[in-house]
């Protein structure tokens, strides 16, 4: 049986072709230099100071350079969902001036051309590019049960090996496409995984925006790429939908750097040139019981909640002001000598970013507060 036909058997309601996907989703007709960036939230908690400072450099950078920034659900994980949590998150943006340009503007509303923008309304796109990897034997179906990836995962604990799916690890990446085909027929529930072509003594090489150049081993776990429910996992639909959605700069925090070899192995094969990735570092405070710096929690931290600024009477643009200093070094320096210029006045660049992750500090926020609301007429003020 040919890679194709085992295609056909996997995705028998595929009709469409990553051809005709390319050509609904054209390059977008944007001057040289411009920026195509997303806030691409899943609906699973509220917006709060990290994500803040991450979706105004995300809206910043297309209003400054030209482009466009588009807001994006990433809602594949059903089970973790929240009732309302999309309407909040965009009301909570809107209310610190952070208003995409395109994509979703309410939980029933979309703008744009290269929508859909939620991710759950997009599984006919993933399952064609899905079934485009079988046929060109770049994925294939896997049917471990929980226990028997158990088994697999002691067994490498016992050996001492690296713990993950690959190699002879992968119990189903040799099989034939006869005995995967018939097992698929006779309801046998099954994931979709990568065929990963990754060598781990090889190097995956970026240049991060904020990090510089950075060195990982490649990729070689064959990693799930669709779950048995048919519904994508994060690193398969993003990849898919920021090439589709054309997007030139992905902003997001350092958490996810392990995943950039699996990223742009997945960018490879597709033969899609990768965005430029820019991760960004915690935002840290002095904890006042030891004195040392930690993350800053929702928790623990009433700065880290959106409501802190509204209560105490900060002004939007005196918090965008205040994100800004955090975002680059030289920018409360500007703002000194330019009090009344617009912030979009200000020469952003990514190497002014700490690497190491910015200080969360109040009493500077509510001095560029002062100064703001000291030069504002009575009405406004009002």
């Amino acid at each position: 049986m040919t890679n194709k036909e085992l295609a056909d058997i996997m995705y028998p309601d595929v009709t469409k072709t990553i051809e005709d996907y390319e050509t609904m989703y054209p390059e977008r007709n944007l001057g040289e230099g411009a920026i195509v960036s997303r806030y691409a939230p899943s609906p699973t908690g509220d917006v709060h100071m990290g994500s803040l400072f991450t979706s105004l450099i995300e809206s910043f950078l297309p209003k400054k350079f030209g482009g466009v920034f588009y807001l994006r659900i990433e809602d594949t994980d059903k089970k973790r969902e929240v009732p309302g949590c999309v309407e909040r998150q965009i009301k909570d943006l809107a209310a610190f001036g952070i208003v995409p340009m395109e994509g979703v503007m309410a939980p029933d509303k979309e703008v744009g051309e290269y929508g859909p923008y939620t991710q759950s309304h997009r599984l006919d796109i993933y399952h064609t590019y899905a079934k485009w990897m079988v046929e060109h034997d770049y994925a294939y179906p896997a049917f471990e049960t929980p226990e028997e990836l158990e088994i697999i995962r002691k067994n490498q604990e016992a050996r001492k090996a690296r713990i993950g799916y690959f190699g002879g690890f992968a119990k189903y990446r040799d099989v034939s496409n006869d005995e995967k085909a018939e097992l698929i027929k006779s309801g046998t529930p099954w994931v979709l995984r990568l065929k990963s072509r990754g060598n781990y003594n090889r190097k995956c090489v970026i240049n991060d925006l904020v990090k510089g150049k950075v060195e990982f081993p490649e990729n070689d776990l064959d990693q799930i790429l669709i779950k048995e429910n048919g519904i994508p996992v994060y690193h398969f639909a993003h990849v898919i939908d920021d090439h589709l959605m054309r997007t030139t700069h992905v902003l997001r925090g350092e958490e996810w750097f392990p995943s950039v070899p699996l990223h742009i192995e997945l960018f490879n094969l597709f033969g899609w040139k990768a965005p430029r990735y820019a991760h960004l570092s915690v935002i840290t405070k002095i904890d006042e019981t030891t004195g040392n710096r930690r993350k800053l929690s929702k928790r623990y931290d009433p700065e880290a909640r959106m409501s802190y600024y509204h209560e105490e009477g900060v002004p939007v643009i005196a918090t965008q002001k205040y994100l800004l200093t955090l975002a680059n070094s030289n920018f409360e320096s500007w703002l000194d000598q330019n009090p009344d210029a617009s912030i979009y006045d200000f020469n952003f660049d990514f190497k002014k970013m700490s690497a190491s992750g910015s200080l969360f500090d109040v009493e500077k926020l509510k001095n560029i507060s002062r100064n703001h609301i000291a030069r504002m007429s009575a009405n406004e003020v009002y």
